[in-house]
């Protein structure tokens, strides 16, 4: 089930919020949020060798290249690979699947190739590894939610699963999750008419991401608040917004930016 009229989001976070005083997530985050992946995944590199946290972050980070610039698709599988290969327990497995299933996913509604069966698979996995309240959960949630909205057209099971990813988000301060939780929940809110709700939870999915510093993700969020907002000068400033942040960002997400206006749409 497509929103007629909105832009398509990303097919979900990779990756996590900045956590603490880490000064390697803290460069990572900086990165990422930059559109700079390839540098931010060499960061992770000499950890990803033999760290499974770290080979899971760099996957996520590569994954979040394909996702917003519709290329490196085999160089995300291969750092999947090597973190499957180097997960020793169920929240690892897990964690993994999820990324299994979230990659695939991608594939399949970018249009690179059909993967919905072995994202359905690696999703289903992750749900029978991870415990009832590992952290990873939430964005399994999500990620069902999305197979539920785009490749099921299920809305009732999308709502539902968006509410439940929604809830653990904000119970485990997962707050870049949350904006996107945000998003959705907006963007089913809308395709049932509920144009005050989805207002609201577009407006606060920008509000956390400008928070943040998700610099990639403010332009997503931007045009997402233009197409519910009844007053078509401000939409049409929200809209230039977008288009200023994806023309700084060399193009990124390529998604959005081919669905901005000719006046817009960067060189």
């Amino acid at each position: 089930m497509r929103n007629s009229g909105l832009p398509e989001e990303p097919p979900g976070p990779q990756g996590r919020d900045p956590q603490g005083d880490d000064p390697l997530e803290r460069a990572v985050w900086r990165l990422r949020s930059r559109a700079c992946w390839d540098d931010a995944a060499a960061l992770l590199a000499p950890h990803a060798a033999e760290d499974p946290g770290a080979a899971l972050r760099r996957t996520e980070v590569l994954t979040e290249r394909c996702v917003f610039t519709g290329r490196g698709w085999g160089t995300a599988e291969d750092a999947l690979r090597a973190a499957e290969a180097l997960a020793t327990d169920d929240e690892e497995r897990g964690a993994a699947a999820c990324e299994r299933g979230h990659l695939a996913y991608a594939a399949t509604l970018l249009g690179v190739r059909d993967r919905a069966d072995e994202a359905r698979s690696a999703l289903g996995r992750a749900a029978a590894l991870l415990a009832p309240a590992s952290p990873t959960r939430p964005l399994l949630n999500f990620r069902r939610g999305l197979i539920a909205q785009h490749l099921s057209e299920n809305p009732s099971d999308a709502t539902a699963a968006f509410q439940r990813a929604h809830a653990g988000a904000a119970a485990h301060g997962q707050r870049l999750l949350l904006s996107f939780t945000w998003r959705h929940v907006a963007a089913m809110a809308e395709h049932d008419g509920k144009l005050t709700e989805a207002r609201y939870g577009f407006a606060e999915s920008l509000r956390i991401r400008e928070e943040l510093g998700y610099l990639i993700g403010i332009a997503p969020a931007l045009a997402s608040l233009a197409a519910v907002l009844p007053d078509a000068e401000e939409a049409a400033r929200l809209r230039a917004e977008a288009g200023r942040l994806v023309r700084l960002l060399g193009g990124v997400p390529a998604w959005l930016a081919d669905r901005l206006p000719p006046d817009t749409a960067p060189a």
